[in-house]
């Protein structure tokens, strides 16, 4: 690994200080710009479609910037960099199928939190508002959801988490599933934390075994186009009600494709990696 251009960096607790000290510094960057618009141009920018997707975006590069400026480059000498490198066709039809399994599964678990009572519901009123308030442009939304967040969100918690804890020696399922729950509780509400959580195990597996950080990235936007097109066509972020089926229909295919695939992909696929 000394003559790799991927610096062997790792995740720990400064790490995540680093992280989260450059997610409050963008936080606060973006509403300073957001408040000196409204008094200065009289608009409020925070409620723009667009404003909320480049405040994302520098909220994420922040954190990645910290990240890369103060632990990889000050530990290792060298820059963050991450592989990319594509892979043989059979591997992808083996991920995806196993991506659309879980994503049933999530949905089934997901449909059993409640969205009524005295908690539950005006959480999930002010949750559905803000999605709303999200969707209100197609094309932004498309963009922040389908491009732009599955490359920030997978170089942040596969790339950087994932990655930084297993070259610190933790087991790899452990930093999967931590990297997992990080990427879930990001999402702030317990309908998609469910979703990210499930699906994250499956974007860290991929990474893991492939050290392709692109792989992942594909899934995380093919799992979000499938959700803005369940939105856009169905009003709802469901497939049992786009097919019209039964929920717990859902969780058994979701059950026997992810079993199917996952097998496959693990025990049986041979493609893996190295980073050099």
């Amino acid at each position: 690994m000394e003559n790799s251009k991927y610096p062997n960096y790792i995740f720990d607790w400064m790490g995540g200080l680093i992280l989260f000290a450059g997610y409050i510094f963008g936080s606060l960057s973006v509403g300073f710009i957001g408040l000196a618009g409204k008094f200065i141009f009289e608009v409020d920018f925070m409620q723009k479609p667009w404003f909320m997707m480049l405040a994302n975006a520098v909220v994420f590069c922040l954190m990645i910037w910290a990240f890369d400026f103060l632990i990889v480059r000050q530990k290792t000498g060298k820059k963050l960099n991450f592989n990319f490198s594509p892979t043989n066709f059979s591997t992808y039809l083996l991920i995806f199928p196993m991506m659309i399994g879980m994503m049933f599964i999530g949905e089934f678990i997901t449909s059993q939190i409640p969205t009524t009572g005295p908690f539950f519901g005006d959480f999930y009123e002010f949750f559905e508002n803000l999605m709303a308030g999200l969707t209100d442009d197609p094309v932004v939304m498309v963009i922040t959801a389908v491009i732009m967040a599955p490359i920030f969100e997978e170089i942040v918690f596969r790339g950087i988490v994932q990655k930084g804890m297993i070259n610190k020696g933790v087991k790899p399922w452990k930093a999967i599933l931590f990297a997992s729950l990080l990427f879930g509780l990001i999402h702030a509400n317990p309908w998609q934390f469910v979703g990210a959580t499930l699906l994250g195990t499956v974007l860290g597996l991929v990474y893991y075994k492939t050290k392709s950080l692109l792989l992942p990235m594909l899934l995380h936007g093919f799992n979000n186009l499938c959700s803005a097109i369940l939105i856009f066509y169905t009003q709802k972020e469901s497939f049992a009600e786009a097919f019209e089926i039964q929920e717990w229909m859902i969780l058994v295919i979701g059950i026997v494709v992810f079993s199917v695939f996952f097998y496959l992909f693990t025990f049986r696929n041979k493609v893996r990696y190295s980073e050099i």
